[in-house]
């Protein structure tokens, strides 16, 4: 054999006992490390679980319904033909509330187990030796990049989360976001779309919402200001507008969306050709439209039956006649004076 093979032979050996004999030197460091992984694994799991218990119990508190009052007069008084209707709007309501559960706590969930899984790898690293500072640096640079160019993104979303959270509107609601009028269609993270009475659909960043206007939760008001003349008694007027929103509630068609009682709050301004009154009634959500078109109807038929006028504006025209004279016409062409110019 030759001197060559020998060495080669005599390497190998020298490895081959090096190889046990580094393990016997390291094995309560490589056993330790170990050890700390493994209690990195099972303390990430559990704070894993932890949080989405905690996030499970946070969104029941979060989503359930609000109670409006205990009977002070903020709770609608309900009367029994309108149970079936605001029964129904419960169940759309909470319907929606699971709904929003679901999104976020998928959404923090998500978040959770991203946060937990970075710091649980981030520490692993240093347990095995790997040095995590050039790692965070460069992580540092590309994270500050990426912020100053998703500026808008990120507060998209959290404008979304915190949209969801609060329970701004849901889809099926009909709401007021400032140039966007209409119904909602889609809420996300990112965006909202609303369909307008147009047809038109708006996509809005959540991030570019200032304010909400919702005419969809819990209960609605249908408000009707009439004009009458100034010559009418009030009196017979408030009687006429009582005894119309009476026979309005007691209707079987259109009395199960009333939630109360209709109320004549009284004169709401005084104009130069008329007076106007204020007539209010509370309504379940999104009816307060087609009551108030009703109400408008059957008061216009009442004051008809009750010889109350409903002014038109007027306007007096003066004619000058070739003598001289002077006369003035008031808006149903009738002389209201005669005079005489003299040159």
């Amino acid at each position: 054999m030759s001197p060559h093979m020998n060495l080669a032979q005599e390497g190998l050996a020298e490895q081959a006992l090096s190889v046990p004999g580094w393990l016997s030197e390291n094995a309560g460091a490589l056993v330790s490390t170990l050890l700390s992984i493994l209690l990195i694994i099972v303390v990430a799991v559990l704070a894993r679980a932890v949080g989405r218990r905690m996030i499970n119990r946070a969104l029941k508190r979060i989503t359930q319904p609000v109670q409006n009052g205990d009977g002070d007069g903020d709770k609608p008084r309900r009367n029994g033909r309108g149970m079936a209707v605001l029964q129904r709007g419960d169940t759309r309501a909470k319907e929606r509330r699971e709904q929003r559960a679901k999104t976020l706590e998928t959404v923090l969930n998500s978040i959770v187990t991203v946060v937990i899984t970075i710091t649980a790898l981030a520490m692993i690293l240093g347990e095995v030796g790997i040095a995590l500072g050039p790692l965070l640096a460069s992580a540092g640079v590309v994270g500050l990049a990426i912020g100053f160019g998703a500026q808008s993104l990120v507060a998209d979303y959290m404008a979304g989360l915190l949209i969801m959270m609060e329970d701004q509107y849901g889809v099926g609601d009909i709401v007021d976001l400032g140039e966007a009028i209409g119904t909602v269609e889609h809420v996300g993270l990112r965006i909202t779309k609303i369909r307008d009475l147009d047809g038109g659909l708006w996509y809005i960043r959540n991030g570019e919402i200032m304010r909400v206007k919702n005419d969809s939760q819990d209960w609605a008001r249908a408000i009707l200001d009439v004009s009458v003349d100034h010559g009418s008694n009030l009196d017979t007027v408030y009687e006429v507008l009582e005894r119309t929103g009476a026979e309005l509630r007691q209707d079987p068609e259109h009395g199960k969306f009333l939630i109360e009682d209709p109320e004549v709050w009284g004169v709401q301004a005084l104009e130069a050709d008329s007076v106007t009154v204020r007539m209010v009634v509370r309504t379940v959500p999104l009816q307060q439209w087609g009551i108030t078109r009703q109400l408008r109807r059957r008061v216009k038929d009442a004051f008809d039956d009750a010889g109350i006028r409903i002014p038109f504006q007027q306007r007096t025209v003066w004619m000058r006649h070739g003598n001289g004279a002077e006369a003035g016409s008031d808006g149903n062409g009738h002389v209201t004076g005669m005079g005489s110019q003299h040159n």
